[in-house]
């Protein structure tokens, strides 16, 4: 990736597309405070912004998805988790967990966004792969001015597509909130039949580690609950 340095701006991009159909189902692990369709808006004030988060000079807000339940959940839970020499599996904290939810939603309207899937694709937008695998805030602060510019350079974009890191094969995507407010209903359609709402009970735990049993991942339940 390009030093801190470099101002996105330099450049010209030529993004790559990718367009998710009217009827996509999504799936998103979120704070349990928002409701399944609801974008988190900007807040100055946020301690851990991510990897694609507005910034005070673009304070759109966002969403993060994926296309299956278990990469929703990979990508929030198994950031920099190693495996357990004792179980052989990654062991989540339940504090990871708790006071969040897992939903599904399918868009309402077709959805075209900037995709970071290829070589091809990222170097279209003078990026490689350290733009989506790097980590920790100062890296981030770069992935933020970088994301600021692809939305300036390409206005017609609702978000950004890219092949998770942490369960390859299948698809996470971030939209703009800012860019969807011409779509008839809101972006996004909750599917209350496809719902986790409360992670960090007994119950949730243990979707939650059918889901992730594949990846040989699963929650570490408390010893004792407040």
């Amino acid at each position: 990736m390009h030093e801190a340095t470099v101002s996105p701006s330099a450049f010209r991009f030529r993004p790559h597309w990718e367009v998710l159909p009217a009827g996509t189902q999504l799936w998103r692990m979120h704070k349990s405070q928002y409701a399944a369709e609801e974008f988190k808006p900007f807040d100055p004030d946020d301690r851990a912004p991510g990897r694609f988060h507005g910034t005070a000079e673009d304070p759109y807000p966002c969403l993060y998805a994926a296309t299956d339940p278990e990469t929703a959940l990979a990508e929030t839970l198994l950031r920099s988790v190693p495996f357990d020499p004792e179980t052989g599996k990654r062991l989540v904290l339940w504090r990871q967990v708790r006071g969040r939810s897992l939903n599904g939603v399918r868009t309402r309207c077709e959805l075209k966004l900037v995709s970071l899937c290829s070589g091809a694709a990222l170097a279209a937008v003078c990026q490689d792969n350290r733009l989506l695998e790097n980590e920790g805030e100062e890296h981030y602060r770069n992935t933020r001015r970088w994301a600021r510019e692809i939305r300036a350079q390409a206005p017609e974009a609702a978000g950004m597509i890219w092949d998770s890191k942490r369960n390859p094969s299948t698809r996470a995507l971030v939209l703009f909130g800012d860019r969807l407010a011409d779509c008839a209903g809101g972006p996004l359609e909750p599917l209350p039949y496809r719902s986790i709402p409360d992670l960090g009970s007994p119950d949730g735990i243990k979707e939650v580690n059918q889901l992730l049993e594949p990846l040989r991942s699963a929650i570490k339940e408390p010893l004792h609950r407040p």
